[in-house]
């Protein structure tokens, strides 16, 4: 199957002043159990934090009389390191920034006591009797707050199924979680839970006078708050588990800490939420280095018994000055990259637009921006403002562990082609007309802001439960241009690969799911530039927009995956355009050095055996495409 493929792993990230950090990734020379990895650590003064991703030559050592972060390496630690006998490398950790999505910050009077509104519904009422059930219009959106009615993630439906998330873990990769929230205690997983800033089994948030530390709290209660216990709302998947990963409360981020994050009991863990990522600053471009990269792909390839851990991913909250595909989290296709809307259909104004957008769910209400999702928060409290896409990435988490309840062999891949045939348009538009819903060449329907939609759970709950998994996943490098070019703002640059998408090879690829323009190119101004990938079936994405804070001139991107899920369910064999060029007013110009494409599918059609009772379904409308194709070919 060609799973463990890793695409450009390395990815160059965009030079920035540096910041060294105490950690050290130290390998030895010959695998080492534990306790010998304390005793080398021991001995050269530093703490042994414990294995990467379980390896036995890879370990997390920490040198407490250094500072957290200086700006310089601290060169007689890695000497003193490198001469043990035992040691064969060791390397200082780099810190970076990583921000919580959609944070605002609150106080305790924007709050409500669950003490003072418990009860407060009738609980005769065929709803969740939770007292903020009724604030939850992306569980129910009878129209409150200047809401669309049945504008929601349908999840009554699947609900009414008897499907309600039992036997699935959910881990919360944030800044803590308040298990012992009595909305939350009942369903916290603690055997899957660790805290990798304080390095112990209690993932509990550090506390702050203005509770910045809520974010993961909040994020736990969308997708597992129990129901009908009388305290705050009903979480999507009320009878999930949720699991707590402390990684985001440190001045600095590391790769190590974020690899164990993500590799953490990927045999407990169904799924990872991450409602965090790069600055959404409109003119960083960063992604995962090369320890958490692993760590993810080890995750789709082992996790779960080998089905395949999933990543949910907030998709920024940079707005128009920003686009998803520079955040290389977001954008990966081992990724479930979400964005948002709030309650009458419009992208919210901090809603990033990108090609690699898989689907959305739920953030603000419309009339009143105060009014967003209605959910636990610290110390016993509810809220009612959790917003920005940290809010949307937990609502599509707990709508996949329904749909993993519905269907527990769902791989990874299985969940993502769920997502793209359940989704719906509904009344999802773009508030500004910039970005108009199209339709791809099998007959799926997509949107550059919301991808394919609105999650629907339970259509995902329905199909789930009948669905067959699809063929093994190929990866074909299908050509490159390796030629630099010039482009100015005064014309365009469009450069043509013609693949046969590897035919007649072991890595054909007949049906695409994700597609990857690797480039490199710089520009005297990079926010300047655009690029739009045109596959052989006509369809256009953007996968790089206009970043009009963004005036890097000097490091461009450096083989940076580009990707689109636009082409899903296509036929790759063709002519492919990529387009470059610079939206300036004034003159600028730049250099494409390199474009290679990579195309990511299956060379069996997916769907073969899956009744489609609906003709115009989705499903229906793909089947028909690739049935005429396979009698075709």
């Amino acid at each position: 199957m060609f799973l463990a493929f890793i695409p450009f792993l390395c990815t160059i990230i965009a030079t920035q002043a540096e910041i060294f950090t105490n950690s050290f990734l130290v390998k030895m020379r010959q695998p080492a159990e534990r306790y010998l990895a304390d005793q080398i650590a021991a001995r050269n003064g530093f703490v042994n934090l414990g294995p990467i991703l379980g390896s036995q030559t890879e370990y997390h050592f920490v040198h407490k009389a250094l500072p957290h972060a200086r700006s310089k390496r601290s060169v007689p630690h890695m000497r003193r390191l490198k001469v043990d006998p035992l040691v064969h490398t060791a390397v200082q950790q780099p810190g970076f920034k990583r921000v919580k999505r959609g944070y605002n910050t609150l106080t305790v009077d924007n709050l409500a006591s669950l003490y003072d509104i418990k009860n407060s519904v009738d609980s005769a009422s065929r709803n969740p009797t939770d007292p903020y059930f009724q604030y939850q219009w992306y569980l129910k959106n009878t129209g409150q707050n200047g809401g669309k009615p049945k504008l929601d993630l349908n999840v009554e439906a699947a609900w009414a199924q008897g499907v309600t998330g039992k036997n699935v873990t959910t881990a919360i990769m944030d800044d803590g979680v308040d298990y012992m929230h009595p909305d939350l205690k009942y369903n916290y997983n603690a055997k899957a839970s660790y805290d990798f800033s304080s390095n112990d089994p209690y993932p509990y948030p550090r506390y702050t006078d203005d509770w910045f530390n809520s974010h993961g709290t909040r994020c736990a209660g969308e997708v597992a708050a129990a129901r009908d216990n009388g305290v705050c709302g009903v979480g999507v998947a009320y009878d999930s588990k949720i699991a707590g990963i402390r990684m985001l409360d440190q001045p600095y981020m590391t790769d190590l800490i974020e690899a164990n994050s993500m590799g953490h009991e990927p045999d407990l863990i169904d799924i990872y939420s991450a409602s965090w990522g790069p600055t959404d600053d409109g003119k960083t471009v960063d992604g995962p280095r090369n320890a958490t990269m692993r760590a993810i792909v080890r995750g789709v390839n082992e996790g779960r018994q080998g089905l395949g851990n999933i990543y949910v991913w907030a998709s920024g909250d940079g707005g128009e000055q920003d686009d998803c595909n520079c955040d290389g989290y977001a954008a990966s296709m081992w990724t479930v990259s979400i964005n948002s809307a709030i309650n009458d259909g419009q992208n919210a104004h901090y809603d990033e637009s990108c090609s690699s957008t898989l689907a959305s769910t739920f953030s603000n209400g419309a009339k009143d921006p105060n009014t967003g999702v209605a959910t636990t928060d610290l110390y016993g409290k509810c809220t009612t403002t959790h917003s920005g896409t940290s809010a949307a990435a937990p609502e599509a988490a707990g709508v996949f562990a329904l749909a993993l309840e519905a269907n527990s062999q769902l791989t990874w891949r299985d969940i993502q082609h769920l997502t793209v045939l359940t989704s719906k348009r509904n009344s999802l538009f773009d508030a500004k007309g910039r970005f108009h819903w199209t339709m791809n060449g099998v007959g799926l329907e997509f949107n550059h802001l919301f991808g394919y939609g609105v999650l629907d759970a339970g259509a995902m709950v329905a199909l789930a439960k009948k669905w067959k998994t699809v063929p093994p996943r190929y990866h074909c490098e299908a050509g490159s241009v390796i030629e630099s070019q010039e482009v100015t703002s005064e014309r365009s640059l469009l450069l043509k690969i013609k693949t046969d998408a590897c035919a007649g090879t072991e890595y054909a690829v007949n049906y695409l799911e994700h597609v990857q323009a690797v480039i490199s190119v710089n520009a005297t101004r990079r926010g300047d530039l655009e690029l739009f990938l045109t596959s052989p079936m006509g369809t256009r994405s953007m996968i790089l927009s206009r970043r009009i804070n963004d005036d890097d001139r000097r490091d461009g991107f450096t083989k940076w995956p580009f990707m689109t899920t636009h082409t899903w369910g296509e036929y790759p064999q063709g002519t492919w355009s990529l387009e470059v060029s610079l939206n300036s007013q004034v003159p600028q110009h730049g250099w494409i050095r390199e474009w290679t494409l990579m195309l990511h599918g299956t060379r069996e059609p997916p769907y073969t055996g899956l009744p489609a009772a609906d003709p115009y379904s989705k499903l229906a409308i793909v089947k028909k495409a690739h049935e005429e194709r396979s009698s075709a070919m």
